[in-house]
């Protein structure tokens, strides 16, 4: 007599398969660094599809039992996962200042209950597929988005000598191709400095941290009396 039935085997493979693919879309992000990486995805995929099993079980007990003609519905365990998941994906989502982060995350961990869902239903063709999708959309698409120049924001301090106009730092700014969008100016009558704090925007397909090198050599081998510089994302 076999320990399992086919039908047990047939859900175990369910959860291996929900358990692989789920596993895969974290490995990505567990090698960019990210907090919900391999184990999260992997359990959030394992938890889909266990729950699309038992939508399905207790749909097929329901059934056949017939008890006064009253029948499980088989999506309405699923449709708690799809709201669910949201709680799990907003706590990856950080806001740093006007940045924020995770939302990347957030969708993976949302494609991801999507895969467990459509393993645990036995649509292994569509949970592969959508793997796949996934994969090459973080991938992919990650090398395709250098290719194209897009909108960045950063924030620099500056702080010199009172004597020194913040128009000469936009001025210099500006010659790095920056545009300043926001100029907060504050004086320390008593310190003798000035703070300029700019917010800035570039527009470029490179890496806009690599610019601070080269405002900073422009800020030092200029005429401004420089006391502190600081260039921050957020």
């Amino acid at each position: 007599m076999a320990f399992f039935s086919g039908e047990e085997i047939d859900y175990l493979i369910r959860l291996l398969v929900a358990s692989l693919f789920g596993g895969l879309v974290g490995l990505e992000r567990d090698i960019h660094g990210r907090d919900a990486g391999l184990r999260t995805h992997l359990l959030v995929s394992l938890g889909s599809g266990v729950f699309m099993v038992l939508s399905e079980v207790v749909a097929v007990l329901s059934a056949q039992s017939g008890q006064s003609g009253h029948f499980s519905d088989p999506s309405r365990i699923a449709a708690q996962i799809v709201t669910g998941i949201g709680f799990l994906g907003a706590g990856v989502i950080i806001k740093a200042g006007v940045n924020v982060r995770g939302l990347t995350t957030a969708a993976s961990l949302w494609t991801t209950a999507a895969i467990g869902m459509a393993a645990g239903g036995g649509y292994y063709l569509i949970s592969a597929f959508t793997t796949v999708i996934a994969l090459s959309g973080l991938i992919l698409l990650k090398r395709f988005e250098q290719t194209y120049a897009k909108d960045h924001y950063r924030n620099l301090i500056v702080t010199t000598s009172m004597d020194v106009p913040s128009s000469n730092i936009a001025a210099l700014i500006q010659q790095k191709h920056l545009t300043v969008l926001n100029c907060d100016i504050e004086k320390n009558y008593e310190n003798d400095a000035v703070v300029s704090r700019f917010s800035l925007r570039l527009h470029d397909k490179g890496m806009p941290d690599q610019l601070f090198q080269g405002i900073l050599q422009s800020l030092e081998s200029s005429s401004l009396k420089l006391k502190k510089v600081k260039w921050s994302d957020s």
